[in-house]
C-alpha cells in the first residue's frame, strides 16, 4: 500500500508519476524499495486518471447507502406492523463504518511511520 500512497502523494503534488519520484518518496518514507514493484505501479497507472479514479471510489459508499436508504423507507412505508419487524433487526451501521475506518487508516501508521 505504502507505494499506492507514494503515487497519491505525487498526484496531489502535481508532480509527475515516474520512476525516480516515486522511488524518492518511498525512500523518504523510510520504505525498502523495490525496482520491480516500482516499475509495476508506473505502468499501471501510466493511462490513468488518478483524480477521477479517486473520486468514483469515493462515490461509491455513498451512492450505495443512498439506494438502501431509499428501499428501507419504501418498505416502512406499508403499515406499522414492518416497522415493528425491522426495528428487530440490530443497526450494525456504525460498527461497519468504524472497521472501515480502521482498515482505511492501517497502511498510513506504517507509511509514517
Amino acid at each position: 500500500m505504502e507505494y499506492v500512497y507514494a503515487a497519491l502523494i505525487l498526484n496531489e503534488s502535481d508532480e509527475e508519476i515516474n520512476e525516480d519520484n516515486l522511488t524518492n518518496v518511498l525512500d523518504a518514507a523510510g520504505v525498502d524499495v523495490e525496482e520491480s514493484r516500482v516499475k509495476a505501479l508506473v505502468a499501471a497507472l501510466e493511462d490513468v486518471d488518478i483524480d477521477e479514479a479517486v473520486e468514483e471510489a469515493a462515490a461509491v459508499p455513498a451512492g450505495g447507502a443512498a439506494a438502501g436508504g431509499a428501499a428501507a423507507a419504501e418498505g416502512g412505508d406499508d403499515d406499522d406492523d414492518d416497522a415493528e419487524e425491522t426495528s428487530d433487526v440490530p443497526d450494525t451501521t456504525d460498527e461497519d463504518e468504524e472497521e472501515e475506518e480502521d482498515a482505511s487508516g492501517e497502511g498510513l501508521g506504517e507509511l509514517f511511520g
